[in-house]
Order: structure tokens, then C-alpha cells, then sequence
């Protein structure tokens, strides 16, 4: 049995990783705030400045946590940078459509893809890795799609905001596992490969005077250079998080960022929510409710096996 004093180092690295994994996801909830913000900026240049302010951060970060010998490995490595070059579009494509959506009066649409994005995980990797799916998973993947058809008959048109999000999400994931880079590493290069078509357009914009960086009200400015603060914190605080809580904590945890979402569409911003909607996501938090419950067991399990003598 431990004594309270070796227990205690342990229960503080939990509960200090459970405050960063918070923080990372609940910033991210919330950042449709931030976004709603810049809605005078065209999306495309938001995301460009995020790219470009990013990278800047980011490489201010490699050096005092000394990852700079493996920034160079990376950039030095072919197979590497052609996987972050993947992963570079993917992310660019996601940030570029849910800011869109943010400030196009989609944000719902946007929570619903991020809630189902755990299951379109689980499809992908399914159909590409060859993982077989366990009886509760199925069953899962299975109440999802019956929501989505169930708001595409309603509706009469395809929720395609929100799956675009999650299989560009999904595929970001699925492909980035592959880098053999940290976070912070694969980050910076997906922002440096980034920084050159993102530079060109902020550079052709200002010099023809279509920009707003410098140009418009100095708060859009500061808004515009601190995309790089909303996208490298949630980062540092989730690498955090993921080294000192259990996998299936962190699991559960990562429902925080759509429902903040949600939560801003329905009770802040005032988007429609019809009957339709609700049904829909009844069924989507019933098929998570299935996917996490089968996941903390499944965790839980191995776990005890793990340990057993």
C-alpha cells in the first residue's frame, strides 16, 4: 500500500493534467467567440494569419522545451515532411471551414461534427487500418448514421459541414500518427509548410490594400496576431493533459469543446434549434454515451489485466 507521501506527487500530476486537458478543450469550445470577433475578416485571411502568427509562436516554443534537435530531424527527413505536408492541407482545410461556419451561423453544425468525429475515427479505422469493431462500437457508428440520415430526410439536405469536419479532423489524426514527431514538433512544420502560401496572400493583400492586418482597427491587429495564442495554448495545455491523465479520462474529457459549442449556438448566438435538431442529437449523445462506455470499460479491463500477477 502507498503511504500518503508517495501518493500525493502522483494525485497532483492527475489533477494538474484534468485542469490542462480542461483548459485545452474549453478554450476550444469557446473559441467561436474569438472568431465571431474577426467576422469583418474574410475567412481565408484569418486563417492565413493563424498559419503565419502560429508558426512564429510555435518556433519561440521549440527552444525552451527543447525540441529543436527534433525539428531538425524532421526537416531533414523526406517521408516525414510528404506525411506533414498531408496532415498540413488537412488541418488548413479544417480551420478554414470551421471558421467559415462559425461565422456564417453554422456553429451548430460545427458542434454536431466534432461530437461525431470519435466515431468517424473509429470507421476509419475500420476501413483502414483493418481494426475489427467490438459489438458496442458498431452499434454506435451505427445510432450515428441513423442521425445523420434522420436530419438528411428532415432537412431535405445533407449535413455536410459537419461531416467534412469530421472526416477532415479524422483523417488529420489517422495520417498524423503515422509522423514520427511530437505535437509540438509536427505542428510548427505543418505551419512552416504553411507560412509560404499563407505569407504570399497576407503580402499580396496589403500591398494592394485588401488586407486589414495594419491597415484596419487596431483591435482586429491584436485579434488577428493572437490566432496564434488560440491555437498553440490549446495545444501545450492537451500535450500536458495526455501526459498525466489515463487515456480514457481524456477521452471522455474531449466532449467538453463541442458541447461549449453547442452551448454558445443555442443559448448565446440564437440559431435555430427545431425538433429535428434535438432528435439528432439525442441520437448522437446516445451513440457516445455506447462509444465511451465501451471504451472506459474496455480501458478498464486492460488495465486490471495489465496488473495481474
Amino acid at each position: 500500500m502507498k503511504s500518503s507521501a508517495s501518493f500525493a506527487p502522483d494525485r497532483h500530476a492527475s489533477i494538474s493534467g484534468v485542469l490542462a486537458a480542461a483548459g485545452a478543450f474549453l478554450i476550444c469550445g469557446l473559441s467561436p467567440v474569438y472568431w465571431k470577433a474577426l467576422a469583418a475578416v474574410p475567412p481565408v485571411e484569418i486563417v492565413s494569419h493563424r498559419i503565419v502568427w502560429s508558426f512564429v509562436f510555435l518556433v519561440a516554443l521549440i527552444f525552451p522545451f527543447r525540441q529543436w534537435s527534433e525539428l531538425a530531424k524532421a526537416l531533414k527527413r523526406p517521408r516525414t515532411l510528404a506525411i506533414l505536408c498531408v496532415t498540413a492541407v488537412l488541418v488548413a482545410v479544417n480551420w478554414l471551414l470551421y471558421i467559415w461556419a462559425v461565422n456564417n451561423n453554422y456553429l451548430l453544425q460545427a458542434s454536431l461534427g466534432y461530437y461525431i468525429n470519435p466515431l468517424v475515427n473509429v470507421v476509419l479505422g475500420m476501413l483502414i487500418l483493418k481494426e475489427r469493431l467490438r459489438l458496442p462500437q458498431a452499434a454506435a457508428v451505427l445510432v450515428a448514421a441513423g442521425a445523420v440520415l434522420y436530419l438528411t430526410i428532415s432537412y431535405g439536405r445533407f449535413p455536410w459541414i459537419a461531416l467534412a469536419l469530421a472526416l477532415s479532423f479524422g483523417f488529420y489524426g489517422l495520417i498524423r500518427k503515422v509522423a514520427p514527431v511530437s505535437a509540438l514538433v509536427g505542428l510548427t512544420v505543418e505551419t512552416l509548410l504553411l507560412s509560404l502560401p499563407a505569407g504570399v496572400y497576407l503580402i499580396h493583400g496589403y500591398l494592394h490594400q485588401t488586407g486589414f492586418i495594419f491597415r484596419a482597427a487596431t483591435h482586429l491587429t491584436l485579434l488577428l496576431m493572437g490566432t496564434s495564442l488560440l491555437t498553440a495554448v490549446p495545444l501545450l495545455l492537451f500535450t500536458i493533459g495526455a501526459r498525466r491523465i489515463h487515456l480514457s479520462t481524456l477521452g471522455l474529457m474531449q466532449y467538453i469543446a463541442p458541447s461549449g459549442m453547442f452551448l454558445l449556438a443555442v443559448l448565446y448566438y440564437g440559431e435555430p434549434f427545431t425538433r429535428t435538431q434535438l432528435w439528432t442529437f439525442i441520437f448522437i449523445w446516445s451513440a457516445l454515451a455506447i462509444y465511451s462506455t465501451d471504451a472506459l470499460w474496455t480501458y478498464r479491463r486492460a488495465e486490471s489485466a495489465r496488473h495481474e500477477p
